[in-house]
């Protein structure tokens, strides 16, 4: 048998996940001695991170203890940072929310008012959920450009004027506990997958005021060597009416800048539709708007023939479509399939699902909460914890 890691972190991960309910089941998914396990469930026990439960079936002998994982051993803030919003949570070790508030910023505004109100706001869902700031055990926060994941520092972000190299962990210096920042893609991702986890391969495709893909390997994200993976609004695509649009990053004709949601409500307003923001043009091709619904089928396909060549260099399990350009859901969608399926090699997109998000508004800040979770609670941090 394959013997797996049977270090308090691995196991705490089996039991958190549901693969594992017992010791027994500790014993059987890892290969290890039963005193190994013993010993590193009691440590676990002792950190507050395990209970023991009631007994479960038996399957002869004496019945098992039922183990579980002890959520409200600490909390995590959770901090969905978005160019005109922001979102703060606070959850337990589960990623259950216990208070959420959400409040307009504008990224522009910089790094200092902004960091300053998400503070004001972390303070308020805390004293709601009745905690204190000694009881945060990590933070996670998403951001809307690249991060380099090992300083949580943004790098060259186009839509955070101002935010390049800031320190955003120091912002949380008071709660004295692990700062974590990705880009809020990834984060997105995170929340995608959910608690109980996956060993699936999937792209997560934000379509919002930027184009940005979150890249999952195997249940986990994959961020490549500074961070930057899946950053794919900036590869080139040829625009339908073979035009030249120049991206805010100075390139020209990026897949965001065709077809990402400043672009669209740029054609909407060209088209002639009385529109002032991408969601209301979003809102015009739910209700069915012959012109609304062309262009948002357009972008549909321009972004197409970006994941079918990531499709094809791939091979993911599924693609996973959300951000505000998402809503519109089934003329996107029919877009983006018409262009996956007619251009990906047939093995690749044979058991390709292609779907839109079910809860796209509580996935940034339940990813950001994963994101915390899983790194306080990784090998490491639980073998200190478990001493």
């Amino acid at each position: 048998m394959a013997h797996t890691s049977a270090s308090a972190g691995a196991l705490l991960r089996h039991v958190r996940t549901g693969r594992a309910r017992s010791r027994a089941d500790l014993v059987a998914l890892t290969g290890a001695s039963r005193n190994t396990v013993s010993a590193k469930v009691d440590q676990l026990i002792a950190a507050r991170l395990l209970e023991e439960g009631g007994r479960g079936w038996s399957t002869g002998g004496r019945p098992p203890t039922i183990l579980q994982f002890n959520s409200g051993a600490g909390c995590v803030l959770a901090v969905d940072l978005g160019v005109t919003s922001v979102d703060v949570a606070v959850t337990d070790l589960s990623a259950r929310i216990l208070a959420t508030v959400g409040h307009p910023i504008d990224i522009a505004d910089g790094p200092g008012p902004v960091l300053t109100e998400v503070d004001r706001l972390a303070q308020e869902v805390l004293a709601e959920a009745g905690l204190t700031p000694g009881d945060v055990c990590a933070v996670g926060v998403g951001v809307p450009g690249p991060v380099e994941f090992s300083t949580g520092r943004p790098s060259h972000p186009p839509i955070m004027p101002g935010w390049h190299d800031h320190p955003i962990p120091s912002a949380f210096a008071r709660y004295e506990c692990p700062v974590y920042v990705d880009n809020d893609v990834n984060v997105m991702a995170l929340g995608e997958i959910g608690v109980e986890g996956s060993v699936q391969d999937l792209l997560v495709v934000k379509v919002g005021t930027g184009i940005g893909c979150g890249v999952i390997v195997e249940g986990r994200v994959y961020r490549g060597a500074q961070g930057s993976a899946g950053d794919i609004g900036h590869i080139s695509v040829h625009p339908p009416d073979g035009r030249t649009v120049v991206c805010r990053c100075g390139n020209e004709n990026c897949l965001e800048a065709i077809a990402g949601g400043g672009a669209l409500l740029r054609d909407a307003v060209a088209a002639g539709l009385d529109v002032a923001t991408t969601r209301e043009v979003v809102e015009l091709a739910v209700q069915g708007d012959g012109s609304a619904l062309e262009l948002v089928r357009d972008a549909g396909r321009t972004i197409g023939t970006v994941l079918a060549a990531l499709v094809n260099f791939f091979n993911p399990h599924r693609i996973v479509m959300t951000g505000g350009v998402a809503q519109a859901g089934a003329p996107l969608l029919a877009g983006i399939r018409e262009a996956v399926y007619g251009r990906s090699m047939p093995l690749a997109a044979r058991a390709l699902e292609i779907t839109v998000s079910d809860a796209p508004e509580r996935s940034g800040r339940v990813g950001a909460a994963l994101m915390a979770i899983e790194e306080f609670l990784d090998e490491d941090s639980v073998q200190s914890l478990a001493r």
